[in-house]
């Protein structure tokens, strides 16, 4: 097995490239990344596409300072409104946004981990949401073809994980996390705790460690990284 600890966030971000999609993890502040963000915002990426729940809300700190500084190209989400930097760049033309339903959202990113290219959901069929995309009926029903949501990246925010990447979530923290795990090219984790081999419970791992590229621990409460200059 590779160890998959990195000693910072800058070790952590290294090689994201511009244009890169990437899978942000959390429902709302539960679960969220936000010192990975901040170590995004200083890698420098941008054209960036970002797939996550919601657009954030503080306008100077995770994905509105992301936005912001104009690193973000477009926002796949459920929710975007609550934060007045995206609402601005919105009607100012300057972001681009595909609204998902959250259940169709959390779905295309598991098809992706998955192996699954397409599904069919009633979410959506006869609304502004299915235009242009495939419509089929299915026992008197109409269902829409959504595609599988592939990140090229994925920033995860789990409770405790060892050297190896195996993952354990805290109650609600689980949320979106471990599917978006499986669903990325590269999956970062900033974890709450770094534990040692064997002390993981092993019925209670949720993520297994061959999804998992780094590891970088950030205990709860600690500051996130400056701003970049």
């Amino acid at each position: 097995m590779i160890d998959k600890r990195v000693a910072s966030i800058a070790e952590a971000m290294a090689g994201v490239p511009d244009g890169a999609t990437v899978l942000v993890g959390g429902f709302g502040a539960v679960g969220h990344p936000y010192a990975l963000i901040e170590g995004l915002i200083e890698h420098g990426a941008r054209e960036l596409t970002i797939v996550t729940n919601n657009a954030g809300w503080a306008a100077d700190s995770g994905l509105p300072k992301l936005m912001g500084l104009g690193r973000v190209r477009k926002i796949i989400c459920s929710f975007p409104r609550g934060s007045s930097v995206f609402d601005e760049l919105y009607r100012a033309g300057k972001i681009e946004l595909e609204i998902t339903p959250q259940g169709t959202l959390a779905e295309r990113i598991r098809a992706a981990g998955a192996g699954i290219p397409a599904f069919f959901t009633a979410t959506a069929a006869g609304t502004r949401l299915a235009a242009g995309k495939e419509v089929r009926e299915i026992n008197g029903r109409s269902y829409v073809l959504e595609q599988a949501l592939h990140g090229d990246v994925a920033l995860v925010e789990a409770w405790r994980a060892d050297r190896w990447g195996n993952l354990i979530y805290r109650g609600t923290g689980r949320n979106f996390n471990p599917i978006m795990a499986m669903a990325a090219e590269l999956t970062i984790v900033q974890t709450q705790e770094m534990v040692a081999l064997g002390d993981l419970d092993p019925e209670a791992i949720v993520t297994p460690g061959i999804f998992v590229n780094r590891v970088v621990p950030v205990p709860y409460g600690d500051p996130p990284p400056a701003r970049a200059a």
